[in-house]
């Protein structure tokens, strides 16, 4: 097929910088809102991991009698940390491995009376914070 003279063929750089302002735009309006879906499903599974790790902390508590005390940790769902404390202990450790919240850091286990919190120090990894680096407590997850 022959190209009649003063056809065009292809797109000018005007027309392309105009896509282009375009799909800025776009990415613009569209994106924090799907970091901020990104950020809360993080937080969602926090939640799910703090409701297992207190399942599996009132298997403990419910065969030994009490939570293991906070010095104690989740490190007495790996073994048992007193024998002569926990003689009810079972056979397999109620965890295999410590679990980690979303960003890759250990919770947080604090044994309060006949209860206990478990804390995510959320995405900036330190105590207190604001917004999506604010800590998550499971007290405050909805269960």
């Amino acid at each position: 097929m022959k190209h009649k003279v003063g056809m065009r063929t292809g797109f000018s750089l005007i027309e392309l910088l105009i896509v282009i302002v375009i799909l800025g735009g776009l990415v613009a309006v569209v994106a924090p809102g799907l970091m901020d879906s990104a950020d809360q499903a993080k937080r969602d599974t926090v939640c799910l991991k703090m409701n297992d790790l207190k399942k599996r902390l009132d298997m403990f508590s419910l065969d030994n009698g009490s939570y293991p005390d906070t010095e104690e940790g989740f490190e007495a769902l790996l073994s048992n940390p007193d024998t002569e404390k926990y003689p009810n202990y079972r056979a397999k450790p109620y965890l295999k491995k410590l679990p980690k919240d979303s960003w890759k850091t250990p919770f947080v286990y604090i044994k309060k009376g006949d209860d206990v919190e478990i804390i995510s120090f959320g995405s900036d990894r330190k105590e207190g914070g604001e917004e999506n680096g604010k800590d998550i407590l499971f007290s405050q997850c909805n269960q």
